[in-house]
């Protein structure tokens, strides 16, 4: 999921997989944004999520 697009989320079962659905998900989030949108997007490199066993 991305927070700060509406919309932006989706599921796989490798992460391959979901790198490229996410990518064209964004893809078409980003073609209904106008570019004032965009440009107020904040700016991020990245997140990862994992779990540790304790």
């Amino acid at each position: 999921m991305v927070p700060s697009i509406p919309g932006a989320h989706t599921q796989a079962k490798g992460l391959d997989e979901l790198q490229a659905n996410l990518k064209e998900v964004l893809e078409l989030c980003l073609e209904e944004m106008n570019a004032a949108d965009i440009k107020a997007l904040p700016e991020f490199v990245g997140l990862q999520t994992l779990s540790v066993a304790v």
